[in-house]
């Protein structure tokens, strides 16, 4: 089963299928255990173990509007 980073990376991609071989709970037990990120996804940024702050910043915004009105962007 694909990592949650190799999950994300798929679905950017936008494959049409995954086949996977070994599990996320067969990961775990031999120790690669994605558990923690898998859950800290689900929640708000606020309640995440590693502190997260986000920085309101003009030029970031300037960048996202830029995006917005590109007339041959690709769709995501």
């Amino acid at each position: 089963e694909p990592c949650p980073m190799c999950l994300a990376a798929i679905y950017w991609a936008r494959l049409d299928r995954i086949t996977f071989a070994n599990s996320r709970r067969e990961a775990a037990a031999i120790g690669f255990d994605d558990a923690l990120i898998y859950g800290e996804v689900s929640k708000p940024i606020e309640d995440r173990v590693i502190p997260t702050a986000r920085l309101e910043l003009p030029e970031a915004e300037a960048v996202f509007a830029e995006w917005r009105e590109k007339a041959d962007k690709v769709q995501y």
